[in-house]
């Protein structure tokens, strides 16, 4: 989205009211239960030439089992497209009645149903609604909330939320929902949300009879009722996709930009922007490991690897990056995350200076601009805890600080919401806007279970304070295929604390990071020695065993022992 168009939507939001909010007045000293019925009429996206608008319909009296809600606009606004009801318009006035689906309307109960539309000059909230001819009044405890910065629900300056997770629902994926709820226990956490991998082309239409993109923002309509709803989808398919990692290796050669761009972008861009999508809140982790790679695997350190060479020199993750900001970002309710690794990869300081400068490259290039990124993920499909609780990177034993440590090995942090914080102040610093948000994948760094220590380690050595303080278990901070003892993290929640728009399950749990053992696919995914258990290691885990679990499928396919182990070490519990 281009900075005219920002300045416009600006401007606009101004005219319909703070955040892109709009409720009905109710009269001085009305009160609300005395009227038949009471509307929220909420703006939630306007740019220059258009609008969307989410309406709730509560009925204060007796039940019904249809409706019809009328009412009439000032200016020249014309409804182009309706979702959850029947809208006709003639002239100024307009008329929005039930669907088969949703007519039942008992005494307390909402409806709710949404639509776009055009309009110039002004976009002025209707004066009056009338229900089955009864004039309304407004649920005044309505609206969005204020704040700033990543913590914030209030409205951005292009009509976006300044967090999309704020006062929002999140969308459950039924086809993992029921893979967790065959298992044993695993209607525990079914009803969690995770994101959906679009980790092929094929994956827009869906795979082996599987939903497409379409299918679950279809279902994600039926999941919002009456209030707002995250979608979460992962971006994955760039060119010579994963240079590091053979487990992910994608199907799209090093030199496909072409084909990334209008085949796989174009056409999710395309999907999503469809107006009856546009009450959903689109939530988009950008290529998880791609930009990382070209800081750290890219040329002059021990692991450099020549694929990561070949997309260093190409510049296509950096132009697929760019392009996919750009198309993504000019739709109004679509929210962009960039993948930012995790603190074991950019915690050093010799990582995380090139790693804010790369960000910002790929933010300003190649049409893509700051306003295309809503804020960052970390931890993305990783295992490192949100929080260490037994000891800090400033902690010193006999005169030695912890970062001499051999797990901590000089890095800046030793956790994922100490770098998340400290990168998004580096961003911030280096131009990227003051709302930034950050998101952390929690989904499998809880590390609870018998072996999650209770308290900090031993003073007899700070290497014996560090391994008997840490709840990451893992033999090497470097290790990240399935890994033993790990366990369900932090449950999804919004605004955690300040600048962490949330903590999200972005890996559903149980999905495989890679196979154990060379499986002969069509998804372009590789073998990879670090998912092997009885593999030794290299340089990037310090020649450490791989603590990866045997028997593991495909990266993407379920793994059931995996699952239950992840289940078993939740931290917090599962009841």
């Amino acid at each position: 989205m281009s900075r005219t168009r920002m300045s416009l939507v600006a401007a606009l939001a101004l005219v319909a009211g703070t955040s892109g909010t709009a409720l009905l007045t109710s009269p001085a000293g009305a009160a609300t239960a005395s009227v038949p019925c009471t509307v929220d009429y909420k703006v939630q996206n306007q740019w220059d030439t258009g609008f969307t608008t989410a309406v709730t319909v509560t009925n204060n009296g007796s039940a019904k089992s249809s409706w019809s809600l009328k009412w009439s606009y000032a200016g020249n606004q014309q409804i182009t497209n309706g979702w959850n009801a029947k809208i006709a318009q003639s002239g100024a006035a307009v008329t929005a009645t039930n669907e088969s689906y949703n007519g039942s309307l008992a005494n307390g109960g909402s409806v709710s149903f949404g639509f776009q539309g055009s309009y110039s000059g002004t976009n002025a909230i209707p004066a009056t609604f009338t229900l089955d001819g009864v004039t309304c009044n407004v649920d005044d405890g309505g609206g969005t909330g204020g704040g700033t910065g990543g913590g914030g629900g209030g409205g951005g300056t292009d009509g976006r939320a300044d967090n999309p997770y704020a006062g929002a629902k999140v969308y459950v994926n039924p086809e993992w929902s029921a893979k967790a709820a065959a298992e044993p226990g695993g209607s525990r956490i079914a009803n969690q949300p995770t994101a959906v991998w679009l980790d092929r082309i094929a994956a827009i239409n869906g795979v082996d009879g599987g939903m497409g993109l379409r299918a679950h923002l279809d279902e994600a309509l039926k999941q919002k009722g009456s209030g707002d709803l995250v979608v979460q989808l992962v971006i994955y398919d760039l060119p010579g996709r994963d240079c590091a990692a053979l487990a992910s290796n994608g199907e799209l050669g090093p030199n496909d930009l072409d084909k990334y761009k209008s085949q796989y972008i174009d056409p999710i861009a395309s999907i999503i922007s469809d107006p009856k999508y546009a009450g959903l809140r689109i939530a988009t982790v950008i290529e998880p490991d791609s930009l990382p790679n070209l800081v750290t695997n890219a040329g002059g350190t021990p692991t450099t690897t020549d694929a990561c060479v070949t997309m260093k020199s190409n510049g296509n993750y950096e132009k697929g990056v760019s392009y996919a900001l750009d198309k993504l970002g000019a739709i109004p309710n679509v929210y962009n995350y960039i993948d930012a690794g995790h603190h074991g990869w950019l915690g050093w300081d010799s990582n995380l200076g090139p790693a804010v400068q790369e960000f910002a490259k790929v933010a300003t290039t190649n049409g893509a601009n700051m306003n295309d990124v809503t804020g960052f993920i970390v931890n993305t499909a990783n295992y490192s805890p949100v929080k260490e609780p037994n000891f800090k990177v400033t902690d010193t034993v006999n005169g030695q600080t912890v970062r001499q440590s051999k797990w901590v090995d000089w890095n800046q942090y030793v956790d994922e919401q100490s770098f998340a914080l400290g990168l998004r102040d580096k961003l911030v610093a280096a131009g990227f806007n003051s709302s930034l948000g950050m998101l952390i994948d929690t989904s499998r760094d809880g590390w609870g279970g018998s072996a999650r220590p209770t308290g900090p380690g031993p003073t007899t050595s700070v290497d014996d304070y560090v391994n008997g303080s840490r709840i990451d278990r893992r033999i090497h901070a470097g290790n990240w295929c399935n890994q033993s003892g790990a366990g369900l993290g932090e449950r999804p929640t919004a605004a955690p604390a300040a600048g962490i728009d949330a903590y999200v399950w972005v890996k559903p749990p149980g999905e495989s990071d890679g196979s154990s053992s060379a499986v002969s696919n069509d998804e372009g995914k590789g073998f990879d020695r670090m998912c092997d258990p009885t593999y030794g290691g290299n340089t990037r885990n310090g020649n450490n065993p791989t603590g990866a679990l045997p028997n593991a499928p495909l990266a993407g396919h379920w793994f059931s022992a995996q699952f239950q182990q992840l289940m078993q070490n939740a931290y917090p519990p599962l009841p």
